[in-house]
């Protein structure tokens, strides 16, 4: 067969078309690879799911991080971000592995609020006691009612708008650090829960309520659910304040939704407090002045007296119960013969100018007309003054406890105070004031400290505050 045959065409045409056919689905797998290269580089949007399990996270560590004051002071706002998260979860039960950036902006805003509720619960908690951080919680959580309530007024699912109470008042005040005993029943005091809320009844079956091992059905009225729970079912501190949780199970649309119902457990006992006082008080510094010489020179047959005022050193003052007059020399002659019987002068204090002098007068006298006389006299007084001496009077360690008055009075001479307190074993606070301090802001709803007509500082710390 020669090279110009049919058959030989033939078979080079063949060839061509194979090589083509390689080169397309090389070319194809290439670009292949690449997309899925590219596809892999690119992560999925997170989902409503992963969008709540964060959310419920980051809030369950705060919630275990808080100390005993943020437990209190921030107890409302983790209450409504957790009311918040709980309807989320019920409404888009349905729709937890959606895409969460396919949701409208407005269903979006909410989820930004749990996030910036968030944020200022972290930042308070990583920096205790700075000023302003439970009210950047507060504001962060303000705009949560609003959002439950918009919430409700066109979802199906049910709805928690608040409950009660918020606080559980210490269970044995004063009491040992011991566990409580299982108290009867007849003895155990009981806690009223009420769940306001809508579509929380819907089913037949009842709501149900859980706190640790304790169980109970709703009492249903009207958009309401009543729980009676005994004291004992909720965790009791005698020192920290603690967090205490229930769950609460409804049935709708034969499907369970469960809220958490958050309350702060206020422990058995306050604290403890120091309070330190500096008192001043005036102790006698005395020195003795000797003054300069005076002299009082007279002629022949006459009397001279020279008069000298001293006041004294600033700061000081003359004891005049200790002062006295001394002649240094008394002098005469009689035509220049020394004879001091021939001078009956004398030294001797006499009045002042002002109160606070000393004056003495220096005489030179002749016994006889022929006589001339001199005399050189001066005094010694003992000076005093008052010197200021500071001294710490402390009242050691004392104990606080609830609903009881500790009144401390103030020392005489009190000029400064420091008032050290230890709450929950946990919260230090130190305030300070001087004697002419009125008001004290303890920057605590639950402890009052007042100062009374000067006289004395009472502390109390009141379980009312939490009613």
């Amino acid at each position: 067969m020669t090279a110009g045959s049919p058959a030989s065409g033939s078979l080079w045409i063949r060839t061509l078309v194979l090589l083509l056919l390689v080169v397309v689905l090389v070319t194809g797998a290439a670009v292949a690879y690449a997309q899925l290269s590219e596809d892999r580089s690119v992560p999925a949007p997170p989902t409503i799911a992963e969008k709540l399990v964060i959310l419920q996270a980051e809030r369950a560590e705060l919630q275990a991080r808080a100390d005993s004051l943020a437990r209190i002071e921030m107890l409302s706002s983790f209450r409504a971000a957790s009311l918040l998260f709980d309807a989320l979860a019920s409404r888009y039960e349905s729709e937890r592995e959606l895409p969460f950036d396919r949701l409208p902006a407005a269903r979006r805003e909410v989820f930004a609020r749990l996030e910036a509720v968030n944020a200022a619960l972290r930042a308070a908690i990583d920096r205790p006691g700075t000023a302003g951080g439970a009210a950047a919680v507060a504001q962060a959580a303000s705009g949560i009612p609003a959002d439950l309530e918009w919430m409700a007024s066109f979802d199906f699912s049910p709805v928690i708008l608040s409950y009660t109470p918020t606080f559980l008042a210490p269970r044995r005040p004063g009491s040992s650090d011991a566990p409580p005993p299982a108290a009867p029943a007849g003895d155990d005091p009981v806690i009223e829960i009420e769940v306001l809320g809508l579509r929380l009844a819907r089913d037949r079956t009842l709501p149900v309520l859980t706190i640790g091992s304790w169980r109970g059905e709703a009492l249903v009225t009207p958009e309401r659910l009543k729980f009676v729970v005994p004291r004992s079912a909720f965790p009791a501190d005698a020192r920290h304040a603690r967090l205490a949780s229930g769950s609460l199970f409804l049935r709708h649309d034969s499907r369970t939704v469960t809220f958490q119902l958050l309350f702060t457990s206020i422990p058995e006992k306050v604290g403890s407090f120091a309070f330190d006082q500096k008192v001043r008080s005036a102790v006698p510094e005395s020195n003795t002045l000797v003054s300069p010489e005076i002299l009082a020179r007279a002629p022949a047959g006459e009397a001279r007296t020279v008069r000298r005022c001293f006041d004294p050193p600033p700061g000081w003052r003359f004891d005049k119960s200790k002062r006295r007059v001394v002649i240094v020399e008394r002098l005469g002659w009689i035509d220049d013969i020394p004879d001091e019987t021939m001078n009956s002068g004398s030294v001797a204090f006499v009045r002042e100018d002002r109160p606070s002098q000393i004056c003495v007068a220096v005489v030179a006298k002749a016994a006889t007309k022929a006589a001339r006389t001199a005399t050189i006299g001066r005094f010694e007084a003992t000076l005093v003054r008052d010197v200021a001496v500071d001294r710490v009077v402390q009242s050691g360690v004392r104990t606080l406890d609830w609903n009881e008055s500790v009144r401390v009075p103030f020392e005489s001479g009190m000029v400064e105070w420091k008032l050290y307190v230890r709450l929950f074993d946990e919260i230090d606070r130190e305030f300070q004031g001087s004697a002419d301090s009125a008001a004290v802001p303890s920057g605590f709803t639950f402890l009052h400290i007042a100062i009374d007509g000067g006289k004395s500082l009472t502390l109390r710390a009141d379980t009312e505050t939490f009613r």
